[in-house]
């Protein structure tokens, strides 16, 4: 077995054992034909109701769900991967949450008070989201390396000083859209036509350009760290910052050039979310993405691919949760998956050395000497 295959092998048995947990869970609490069900229910609402599909060749059966399964994993991919990102620095970036939430305000003020082509609206709301996340993220990095300040620390304060900030004072206050015929309208104005993302099956799903641009990103993100001179600089003061240092890497710069790319990351996810499926900065951001994104790189090993997968994974089953309460199961099952496997995930070095003690060959029966 190949040395990346080893080193995935935790993540993929934690998944595992955290499904598991979760069907026995279901089990005890209900019935083991309930927990399969439940199961069943949620692979539906994630991957498409592919036996009723067979039979009727509707597609509407299979985009709904996909496209609700890729939104969800657009935005885990994005946050996954500022926490990534910050890691391979050797930094812990805790406040994806915060970056994802001035970026998805800036992609709203862009989108909203903008008017330009389609062709250059939404890239510059991209931009926007990308630069105010980056710029949050660095003051982070600026009281880590001139202050020493922990970033986990800075990072976790914040998120509460952005979700202030944005959701307590300007949404409500001078960013607040203004009501129409009397009725008040909770979050920002809303954006222009010309800077919501395209859906790429129509109206017959949600599935829209966030999801490719997504897995652009992630791409993009992988081929900086492995295949360029700044990429290695940046895991080699993340892996060792005396040794970079000998060796005339600037250990510094290249923290806070992956604080910021981490920040500019989150940025993103908040516009894919604005510019996506609310088209508009909401009273309350909702679901906190940027924290799930810790779970999510984790779970992928630090590592672009390993990102996107995970969270493909866990958006399909965050998508089918819902369906889950046809049975009367409670629809956060998907996060609780996700909590658990990130827990058993910990445990790494346990599964490590079973794994080890699975590849070590007996020892050889001893000879008697005559």
């Amino acid at each position: 077995m190949g040395e990346k295959w080893r080193s995935a092998l935790p993540s993929i048995l934690s998944v595992a054992l955290a499904l598991v947990v979760c069907w026995v869970a279901i089990t005890i609490t209900r019935d083991a034909r309930t927990a399969g069900e439940a199961y069943l229910q949620m692979l539906y609402g994630g991957l498409g109701q592919w036996p009723r599909f067979l039979e009727s060749g509707d597609g509407v059966l299979l985009a709904r769900p996909l496209g609700e399964a890729a939104g969800k994993a657009a935005l885990l991919i994005l946050t996954g991967l500022s926490v990534a990102v910050a890691f391979k620095a050797g930094l812990f970036n805790i406040g994806a949450q915060g970056q994802m939430v001035v970026g998805a305000l800036a992609a709203a003020v862009v989108g909203a008070q903008l008017s330009a082509p389609a062709a250059l609206h939404i890239p510059l709301a991209f931009l926007a989201a990308a630069v105010a996340g980056g710029a949050w993220a660095l003051l982070a990095a600026a009281l880590k390396l001139w202050r020493g300040v922990h970033e986990v620390i800075s990072t976790i304060m914040l998120n509460w000083v952005a979700v202030s900030l944005v959701d307590n004072w300007l949404v409500v206050g001078p960013l607040r859209a203004v009501a129409a015929g009397g009725q008040s309208v909770a979050g920002t104005t809303q954006i222009h036509a010309t800077a919501e993302l395209p859906r790429l099956l129509g109206d017959i799903s949600r599935l829209n350009l966030g999801f490719p641009v997504a897995l652009g990103v992630a791409l993009l993100i992988w081929v900086w760290l492995t295949r360029t001179r700044r990429g290695f600089e940046t895991r080699a003061s993340g892996l060792g910052p005396d040794a970079a240092r000998a060796a005339g890497i600037s250990v510094k710069q290249r923290a806070a050039e992956a604080m910021a790319l981490a920040g500019a990351m989150a940025g993103l996810a908040g516009a894919v979310l604005v510019l996506g499926t609310e088209f508009r900065y909401p009273g309350v951001l909702g679901a906190p993405y940027g924290f799930d994104g810790i779970a999510i790189s984790l779970i992928g090993n630090n590592h672009p691919l390993g990102v996107i997968v995970t969270a493909v994974f866990f958006g399909a089953l965050r998508a089918g949760g819902t369906r889950m309460q046809l049975l009367g199961v409670h629809k956060s099952f998907p996060e609780l998956i996700q909590g658990l496997a990130l827990l058993f995930v910990a445990g790494r070095l346990v599964w490590l050395t079973l794994l080890r003690k699975r590849r070590t060959p007996p020892a050889s029966a001893e000879v008697p000497r005559a």
